[in-house]
């Protein structure tokens, strides 16, 4: 069994966000961290790898920098990884980034491919299912269990207060939740043998049934409009009354705001 697991390597928001005039993250001037849905995936294709013996191919798309989550996610225990970075694909938007991401996975054999629900620096829950279109396999989406059965996976998929359980066919995608696991430490021999290992490295020319129109910034459908640091709230208003009076303030307060 091959299982593809998408990783994004994103910016550390403990430790400050900036931009660049463009609207787009600077990321190579900030802190990063392996996304943590995208490491409750890779964690679901350990267990999976450790119960019935599969092989486990990581692949980001970014910076050179990047190379550093690769490594972290083959400490874990995955077997291969692949760096997809190249000049052209700087400023991808989501379709662009799951274009580019799947014209990739296109080089490879595959089972399962499993991506985390959304990135932390942007929150949309669409590049996995994306991929999924562009390569024209079943999706599930909000994994928050997965099993296998025979040529199938069968996964617990969030809905609101309860879950759907959804089989599928391999080859398909799943996208994890965060809730889906714990996910394991790096061990001393394994931070060893991921910086021995060879990371893989594809740019553009790598990319398979690829059109130049759909990457990096210029092939992004949807643009930045603005992008600035999270607005600081004030102290806000302080009273001190009595239960009477606090409870007529607040009724009074939620009226003029039209809430009730």
């Amino acid at each position: 069994m091959k299982i593809v697991v998408c990783i994004k390597q994103v910016p550390d928001t403990k430790g400050g966000v900036k931009f660049n005039p463009d609207g787009t993250l600077d990321r190579g001037a900030m802190l990063t961290i392996m996304n943590p849905d995208d490491k409750a995936g890779l964690e679901a294709a350990l267990r999976i790898k450790d119960e019935y013996g599969a092989e486990v191919t990581v692949l980001t798309m970014g910076l050179p920098k990047a190379d550093e989550v690769l490594r972290e996610a083959m400490a874990m225990g995955a077997d291969k990884g692949i760096l997809v970075t190249d000049r052209v694909l700087g400023g991808a938007d989501t379709w662009a980034t799951s274009t580019t991401i799947a014209g990739a996975i296109r080089n490879l054999d595959y089972d399962l491919i499993i991506t985390g629900r959304q990135a932390i620096d942007g929150d949309t829950a669409q590049v996995g299912p994306q991929i999924s279109e562009h390569l024209d396999i079943p999706v599930i989406s909000y994994a928050q269990d997965i099993k296998i059965e025979g040529d199938s996976v069968i996964v617990q998929r969030q809905y609101d207060d309860r879950y759907h359980v959804v089989k599928a066919k391999m080859p398909c995608l799943i996208t994890a939740l965060s809730e889906l696991n714990e996910p394991r430490y790096m061990t001393p021999g394994g931070i060893f043998d991921a910086y021995d290992a060879e990371v893989t490295t594809w740019g553009r020319k790598d990319l398979k049934d690829v059109d130049d129109s759909n990457l990096g910034l210029a092939g992004s459908p949807t643009k930045i409009a603005k992008a600035s640091d999270k607005v600081r709230k004030g102290a806000g208003e302080k009273v001190t009354l009595d239960p009477e009076e606090a409870v007529n303030y607040i009724v009074d307060k939620l009226t003029e705001k039209h809430v009730i």
